[in-house]
């Protein structure tokens, strides 16, 4: 069973969170470092920057963002099945900055491990 759990970055951190890892290519516009408290900060599992311009959170775009982002996942590599791993030993919170808790890239990779074979 995976431990992984989703907040916005300006949300304060909590006791439960465990490891905090900001998954997004961008720091989080206004958020200091000290107030963010990130773990870690892998870029590498945000949408590219190609994708992230192309979709600009329209939702209008949301359907064919999953299946390109989703694309991108396929070709990540090793980093996937380490946050797999970790995510099965604890706790972890998928860190975000976006403003639509439903339709963002955060929610995708979960749902994305969620479905990944060990």
């Amino acid at each position: 069973m995976l431990h992984i759990h989703l907040k916005r970055a300006y949300e304060p951190p909590a006791r439960d969170d465990g490891l905090r890892i900001l998954v997004e290519r961008l720091w989080p516009r206004g958020l200091t470092k000290q107030r963010a408290k990130i773990d870690l900060w892998l870029r590498d599992v945000a949408p590219s920057p190609a994708l992230r311009k192309w979709f600009h959170h329209d939702p209008s775009r949301w359907t064919q963002f999953q299946l390109r982002y989703r694309a991108e996942l396929r070709e990540a590599g090793d980093v996937l099945l380490l946050l797999r791993l970790r995510a099965s030993e604890g706790p972890v919170t998928f860190v975000y900055a976006a403003s639509d808790v439903e339709r963002n890239s955060a929610r995708l990779l979960k749902e994305f491990l969620e479905q990944l074979k060990p």
